[in-house]
């Protein structure tokens, strides 16, 4: 019997493959290879062979040895293999690297902006090869971040502390916060006074007024309230005006994220894993776009909604100028792939973000929306203190606003009143305050920062940002970004010695370099050698520099608890704090407000290893440990029992029933295991509870905020209780 024969279809993602393969007859087979299937070894040594023209070497990345054998398997049985991956330098590279690792002679890309039937159909009629100068850009990026990542790290861990890191357009990142925040530690407030007049009208409505000037002197104050107080009030003017308020372009992916993050709350990267989710189930077009373009086809039906819904007077045919210099990846801007869909069955997080969309879509080719604005000024009879306003609006035509109604803000309707018409004062109050400083950056202000200055592209703007947290270089607080002790320190040392390398200007200009190798007018060894070669030099003549060990002497009024000498400001993995200036022979400590650090606890029990100081015990990172008290000069650490013992849960082995669970630190993060190790090996992932399973016996461990605890046994149903309830 004949085998059937099928053309094999790629996408990167399952869910994609899914959407897709409701629109592809019996004849393709549609298969997703998760993301990269190769990368960079993690060793430097191996990863990029540099004489020989910065040419990567590349590995089967962990658990895709078996989606590359089934593509494998699949593409040798196909009639045509067809390459469908995201349509930007990322998707080009994943096609390419699908390609080599393998063997595909000459397998077709075809590439689309949206998921729907007539666009995949459309790009199956039109296939080309593997964009070489794309994948080049991408391969580019990726040795250059290697390249710069791994130096400057490998220097901050020798001169700052081991566990740091820097990186291309991280650094420059970290950087932006950082100044903000020199900015604002720098800042001197200045007093000043808030004056607000209550007032009724002839009507009987009441107004709160204030004062157009803030006097920063007490005694003008003083003779203000004075003058308001004993004179009576009339209104000077009304002012009114009919304005325009035009709609904004459709969302890019800057946009999307800073709407995203100031009307949704949701941080960068999290609209843009909803928004993947959008666009692989069909519904919206590439989310990773710079250009406010819409297609023809688009703007029709757009303007067919806009008809349907609000009337042809509501429409308004709009073209957008993109504003990047060097507009690329998708050709379109972030739309709903339908928009006869108002809304959708999805999920909350991604109802909310499709809507967004949606709105900002339709209103893009709308009217103006034209308010109407009055300001109320009123003043003593005379005018012989400062104007007091109110300014109120309301809409008249509604126009783009009634689709985006998110953007319409608060109507402020004011009473009808008259140049001249007499005032009756309620209360005329004062406040002192303070000038403020500017405020930190959100995410939302970071990415549009990031954008004006040129670093990063719309594809890094969010891992820029989630990799600055992650690090623990940045705190989130509320909306707000600020720099930790550690970020500061990072950055300023980058500052001192590398500002060549993560100024606005060269980090924009590393990014146009890209975009010159993406369009094939500029060659990726030249590019690469151009950059590394002055950089390499300049990181290693910094080797010479003395490690950073203290960031300063001490407020003079904080002395050692232990000595009374003074004390000098060091960095610890938690932030600053102060250490006695005759560390090690003294181990006095202070948090950097000054109370003081219990510090190490002496065993009593004298070191093994040098026989000179008794051991103690401190508290680490991860728990407490015994070690030498004279560390750094002995690094000894007593690894036993007893130790463990010191970081026991208190829940007794079900194994051997001798030793205790105890926390520990592995590879990949916290487990607990037995105090008996090595005789005993019994270890679970997650902390015990002290319970057993009722289905087998085995120790229960906590598990979320959903289910408080589940089985430690991974073949017990009760490790997923959400498994055991379907």
């Amino acid at each position: 019997m004949a085998v059937k024969q099928y053309k094999l279809l790629i996408v990167e993602s399952p869910s994609k493959a899914k959407t897709i393969g409701k629109y592809l007859g019996d004849e393709y087979v549609v298969k997703a290879s998760v993301g990269h299937i190769r990368d960079l070894p993690k060793s430097n040594k191996k990863a990029i062979d540099i004489p020989a023209g910065f040419v990567p070497h590349y590995e089967i990345s962990k658990g895709k040895a078996e989606v590359v054998h089934d593509i494998e398997s699949l593409a040798k049985k196909a009639s045509e293999v067809l390459l469908a991956t995201d349509p930007d330098r990322e998707g080009e590279a994943i096609a390419w690297h699908i390609k080599e690792a393998v063997g595909l002679k000459k397998p077709k890309r075809i590439v689309f902006h949206e998921i729907t039937k007539t666009a995949i159909e459309e790009a199956l009629r039109h296939p080309r090869e593997i964009d070489e100068n794309l994948r080049k850009a991408q391969e580019a990026r990726r040795v250059l971040d290697r390249l710069v990542g791994y130096d400057l790290s490998g220097l901050i861990w020798k001169k700052v502390r081991y566990g740091l890191s820097a990186g291309r357009v991280q650094s420059p990142a970290l950087r932006i916060l950082v100044e903000r925040e020199r900015e604002i530690k720098a800042f001197i407030p200045e007093a000043y006074w808030s004056l607000t007049a209550k007032v009724k009208t002839q009507g009987g409505t009441e107004l709160e007024l204030s004062c157009i000037e803030e006097p920063r002197d007490e005694t003008e104050v003083k003779n203000i309230l004075k003058i308001g107080r004993g004179n009576p009030w009339l209104v000077r003017d009304v002012k009114e005006s009919e304005v325009g308020r035009s709609p904004k372009a459709p969302f890019i992916t800057s946009t999307l994220q800073q709407a995203a993050s100031s009307r949704l709350g949701f941080a960068p990267s999290r609209t843009m894993m909803v928004a993947q989710k959008l666009y692989e189930k069909g519904f919206i077009t590439y989310m990773r776009t710079d250009s406010t373009t819409l297609s023809a086809e688009a703007q029709r039906a757009i303007i067919a909604e806009i008809s349907k819904l609000y009337g042809t007077k509501a429409v308004e045919a709009r073209v957008y100028k993109t504003k990047s210099k060097n507009a690329q990846e998708a050709h379109e801007a972030i739309r709903p792939t339908d928009v006869h869909k108002k809304s959708l069955s999805v999920t909350p997080e991604e109802k909310k973000l499709y809507e967004l969309i949606w709105a900002r879509t339709v209103a893009s080719q709308m009217v103006d929306a034209r308010l109407a604005r009055t300001t109320i000024v009123a003043n003593v009879h005379g005018n012989s203190i400062p104007d007091f306003t109110v300014t109120g609006s309301r809409v008249i035509i509604p126009g783009w606003l009634a689709a985006d109604q998110g953007a319409r803000g608060e109507d402020v309707e004011l009473p009808a009143v008259k140049k001249g018409e007499m005032l009756i004062l309620l209360s005329l109050s004062d406040e002192a305050k303070f000038t403020e400083p500017p405020p930190r950056y959100s995410e939302a202000g970071l990415v549009k920062e990031l954008e004006k200055r040129g670093i990063g592209r719309p594809s890094t703007y969010a891992s820029i940002i989630k990799t600055i947290l992650d690090r623990g270089y940045v705190l989130k607080e509320g909306k707000a970004l600020r720099p930790t002790d550690t970020g500061e320190v990072v950055s300023t040392f980058l500052e001192q010695h590398f500002m060549n390398y993560i100024s606005d200007s060269f980090t924009a200009e590393m990014e146009n370099e890209l975009d010159e190798i993406a369009d094939g007018t500029r060659d990726y060894a030249k590019t690469l050698k151009a950059f590394y070669g002055p950089f390499s030099k300049e990181v290693k003549s910094k080797d010479k520099i003395d490690k950073i060990t203290t960031l300063g002497d001490a407020d003079a009024k904080f002395k050692c608890p232990k000595c009374n000498d003074s004390m000098i400001i060091k960095l610890a993995r938690n932030g600053k704090f102060l250490s006695c200036k005759n560390y090690p022979d003294c181990v006095g400590a202070r948090t950097i407000e000054g109370e003081e650090l219990a510090g190490p606890r002496d065993t009593g029990e004298l070191c093994p290893k040098c026989e000179k100081a008794n051991l103690v015990e401190r508290d680490g990172r991860f728990g407490r440990f015994i070690a030498c008290g004279s560390y750094p000069k002995c690094k000894f650490i007593k690894k036993d029992e007893a130790t463990a013992l010191l970081n026991a849960t208190g829940v007794p082995c079900p194994v051997c029933k001798k030793g205790f669970m105890t926390e520990r630190r592995g590879r990949f993060g916290i487990f607990y295991s037995c105090t008996n190790y090595p005789d005993c090996k019994n270890a679970i992932k997650a902390k015990p509870t002290g319970n057993f399973c009722k289905l087998c016996d085995s120790l229960m461990m906590e598990g979320t905020k959903t289910i408080p605890e589940r089985c430690s046994n991974k073949a017990c149903p009760n490790h997923n209780p959400h498994k055991l309830a379907k």
